[in-house]
């Protein structure tokens, strides 16, 4: 079992930038595979970017390229989401998700993870 706390959401403007985190508390966090959800209004959840257990093994959706960065530091159970250039667009609910592993590879879909955080809003101005 392990729980998750996001922070670091909150009310920029376009081009503005944010760091989101995710705590995990309860089994080793090295040994899971770890995502970054959003969700917004009246649309499906839907994959940011995602971390193997190996800090190397990292996926980006088409979107997010070249403006957030997925990063963990498994000393302090920790995951982050740095997010440059917003854009309206990246108005959401960000969720963070893991899924215990013995493989190394990143894992993109939302069936993939069994523990999810409780969200936190990011909400971008134009």
């Amino acid at each position: 079992q392990v729980q998750l706390v996001e922070s670091g959401g909150g009310l920029v403007q376009a081009g503005g930038s944010l760091r989101l985190s995710c705590v995990a508390s309860g089994r080793t966090f090295s040994n899971y595979a770890m995502g970054w959800f959003r969700q917004a209004p009246g649309k499906e959840r839907e994959i940011v970017a995602a971390i193997g257990r190996s800090v190397g093994n990292t996926y980006y959706t088409d979107s997010v390229k070249g403006r957030f960065t997925i990063s963990r530091d498994n000393a302090k159970n920790t995951m982050y989401l740095q997010m440059n250039s917003l854009k309206p667009e990246d108005t959401a609910v960000y969720y963070c998700a893991a899924k215990w592993t013995n493989v190394v590879t990143v894992m993109r879909g939302v069936f993939d993870y069994n523990y999810w955080g409780q969200g936190t809003q990011v909400t971008v101005s134009s």
